[in-house]
């Protein structure tokens, strides 16, 4: 089973004349603890597919399934519930809380379901992630790459089918950036999530082990990285020039 399969999906926005099409008959599939990365022009569709394989809006056609679940047929509550339970979400703009804690911050999801937080493994993730001295600090109190770092905790927290990474460097310096690359790439190894990064930088891209590119509304190409960002420029602009 798939940890993410997405089949012919479409998606529109608007109404009449000014009805956009960003997806057509879009599909894609990740394998279970696999690292992929969807890259393409501004525009392209990459946040939007993100959004929906996270239950967040519904498409106009087609079909997501996580870990074998249809998350386009559930109700807004059902998908809410979901996803605090099986998917993990980095946002370009981390989406902490100001008045939680670090440690609170990352047990938020279970937390939601009047779940007990599972204290060994938020320990585990704030050891590995460089945050064990960090636990009772807020986001204010902390450098943008930690703060990301906070938010791929949560993300990890739960051991989902599947992470959803929305431009995770986009707000980061080089350095920052780069070490959150080395850690997605790391924690790839040794967890059992599939990763699935939105990115337009090719050195971000080539963590991933494989890269997708979205043009005119579905997958125009894909092929293995080789971590390599000059394999991935040359064939980025092969496919969108």
């Amino acid at each position: 089973m798939n940890a993410l399969n997405a089949n012919l999906v479409c998606h529109e926005y608007g109404t009449g004349a000014t009805r956009t099409s960003v997806l057509r008959d879009f599909s894609l599939s990740l394998e279970p603890g696999s690292f992929e990365a969807l890259m393409g022009p501004s525009g392209s569709g990459k946040s939007t597919f993100l959004h929906l394989a996270a239950g967040l809006i519904l498409p106009s056609s087609g079909r997501i399934e996580i870990g074998g679940q249809d998350v386009t047929a559930m109700s807004d509550g059902a998908a809410a519930k979901f996803r605090r339970r099986h998917v993990g979400v980095v946002f370009q703009s981390f989406n902490l809380l100001d008045e939680l804690t670090v440690s609170e911050n990352i047990t938020l999801p279970p937390r939601l379901d009047h779940a007990t937080p599972n204290v060994p493994r938020l320990t585990e993730l704030l050891d590995r992630l460089g945050l064990a001295e960090k636990a009772d600090r807020r986001p204010k109190e902390l450098s943008g790459g930690e703060q990301q770092r906070v938010a791929i905790a949560r993300a990890l927290y739960v051991e989902p089918d599947v992470i959803l990474a929305d431009e995770p460097t986009g707000n980061l310096d080089v350095a920052s950036a780069k070490s959150i690359c080395t850690l997605l790439t790391e924690l790839n190894a040794t967890e059992k999530s599939a990763i699935l990064m939105v990115t337009h930088d090719p050195m971000v891209a080539a963590a991933a082990s494989k890269v997708h590119f979205l043009k005119d509304g579905r997958i125009a190409a894909s092929f293995g990285t080789s971590h390599d960002p000059e394999l991935i420029s040359r064939r980025y602009i092969e496919t969108y020039s």
